[in-house]
């Protein structure tokens, strides 16, 4: 296997993101997709999970991110790979993570708004 990939993807957050203080305030609903390079041979043989990122680790670290208010997706999305790559060290060779917030207030009909990060090591 050359190359590996753990995805989580729509996971779904109530969080207090945005430039303006009433968002921050108010609150919206946001999705993350996460794309994690790793190998994955050793686990895909021994069927162990100490041979493998454990996903459900991640998800904790992207909902604690979440929690943290901040004006920018680009910055959360920023503190959410950090984090990953702190945990998992050597384990993951890029991250790549889109963060969408959801019926954005721009004055129209726009479903999401989102940004895509892309971090490799």
């Amino acid at each position: 296997m050359k190359t590996s990939y753990i995805l989580l993807e729509e996971m779904r957050f109530f969080a207090h993101h945005g430039v303006f203080e009433e968002e921050r305030q108010t609150g919206n609903y946001f999705t993350v997709d996460l794309k994690m390079k790793v190998s994955l041979a050793s686990a895909a043989e021994s069927d162990n999970l100490i041979d493998t990122l454990n996903y459900g680790i991640a998800y904790e670290i992207v909902k604690k991110e979440m929690a943290v208010p901040s004006k920018l997706l680009e910055h959360v999305a920023k503190r959410i790979i950090d984090a990953l790559f702190d945990e998992f060290g050597r384990q993951l060779s890029s991250v790549e993570i889109k963060l969408s917030k959801l019926n954005p207030p721009l004055g129209g009909q726009v479903a999401k708004a989102s940004v895509i990060l892309l971090q490799e090591r």
